[in-house]
């Protein structure tokens, strides 16, 4: 006689679109290819630390593919802070494996983004059965083309400097818009290109203000009299790279630092123009997931359920070309997913005349 499965599901990190539509896709799959119970795990990682979780019924994942948000919450537990035993004497990680073995699971299925997979990968090599899958807006997750909740916050960006881009002309400003990445610049590539911005600022091309400033004054004294900038908020010039990531920081913190701000501020006084910065925020990972991102979220859902049907363990979902596959979850732990400064993307930038001040 075949043993109803136990499937524990947790979300973790940021909230992103898409995180509802990838838990129905778990769920509703898992209910069709075998007999099921699903635990939703509360508020990511804690909730495994804590025990807090709720029996889901299958009525709970009706209704949810286009809400934004996730509806069993989320929370970030740093990766560095796993092994540590903090002031509550809690060690975290033994905490995880009892909550996983007192219910009973048959395998952990985790949303998330880097820090996430860190932790997933942990669990993994402690003997847990551990599917991830690959959420964030930063689009920064090795080993899958596209992670869902990108594309969502890419319409948003975008959206965003379409309509910066009118007030822009309107009265012949210089508008800097702070696009959300801190170490990668996807959002700010596809959102700049997308948008029919002047100048890109991404973590890993760092610029030269002068080489921007060329590109503000040339079009200020030509017949377009604007300029849209879009910056990532990780963006730094060449004398930031220099430093130290340490020192980096520091003096960010020190100077309340919006990399949009000092963009504009530089600009202001290097050219005189009239140069304001939009932060739009988190308003670019909330709200309802787009129909792209329902599609890739429950494509791997759907694909998670399978490898739990077959009893694949270790592993990370992907997207591959047009394939919907998945990773060792120790190939993809830890490693970064920066823009490479090659990328087809940014050559085809350049080659409209989008600088990146390089």
């Amino acid at each position: 006689m075949k043993m109803k499965k136990r499937i524990g599901i947790l979300t973790s990190g940021g909230d992103c679109p898409g995180l509802n539509a990838a838990i129905r896709g778990v769920a509703r799959a898992a209910y069709e290819m075998f007999d099921c119970e699903i635990v939703g795990i509360h508020d990511g990682y804690r909730g495994l630390i804590e025990g807090d979780y709720t029996e889901m019924k299958r009525s709970q994942f009706s209704g949810i593919l286009t809400l934004g948000g996730t509806i069993l919450g989320t929370s970030r537990t740093p990766f560095r802070d796993m092994r540590k035993i903090g002031d509550d004497n809690v060690d975290k990680v033994a905490a995880m494996i009892k909550t996983y073995k007192e219910l009973k699971l048959d395998c952990l299925v985790t949303l998330g983004g880097n820090g996430t997979h860190k932790t997933a990968n942990l669990l993994s090599q402690e003997g847990l059965n551990v599917i991830g899958l690959p959420k964030t807006i930063d689009n920064d997750i090795y080993g899958t083309d596209f992670t869902f909740g990108f594309h969502t916050a890419n319409d948003i960006a975008t959206e965003v400097i379409d309509r910066i881009h009118s007030t822009a002309a309107s009265h012949g400003r210089c508008m800097v818009i702070e696009i959300m990445g801190n170490k990668a610049g996807w959002l700010t590539l596809y959102s700049g290109v997308a948008g029919g911005a002047d100048v890109i600022l991404i973590p890993e091309i760092p610029y030269n203000i002068e080489k921007v400033a060329e590109v503000v004054k040339r079009r200020a004294e030509s017949n377009k009299g604007f300029t849209i900038i879009a910056v990532a908020e990780g963006a730094m010039d060449k004398e930031e790279a220099k430093m130290k990531k340490k020192d980096r920081e520091a003096r960010r913190a020190s100077e309340h630092f919006s990399s949009s701000a000092y963009v504009a501020q530089l600009l202001r006084e290097q050219v005189g123009v009239e140069a304001r910065n939009v932060v739009p925020g988190h308003i670019q990972r909330g709200g309802t997931p787009s129909a792209y991102d329902r599609v890739l979220s429950t494509e791997f859902g759907v694909h998670a359920a399978q490898l739990i049907r077959d009893r694949v363990f270790g592993v990370t979902v992907a997207l591959k070309g047009n394939e919907i596959t998945h990773n060792r979850l120790s190939e993809v732990a830890g490693v970064a997913k920066p823009v490479p400064p090659n990328h087809q993307m940014v050559q085809t930038a350049k080659n409209i005349g989008i600088c990146f001040g390089d």
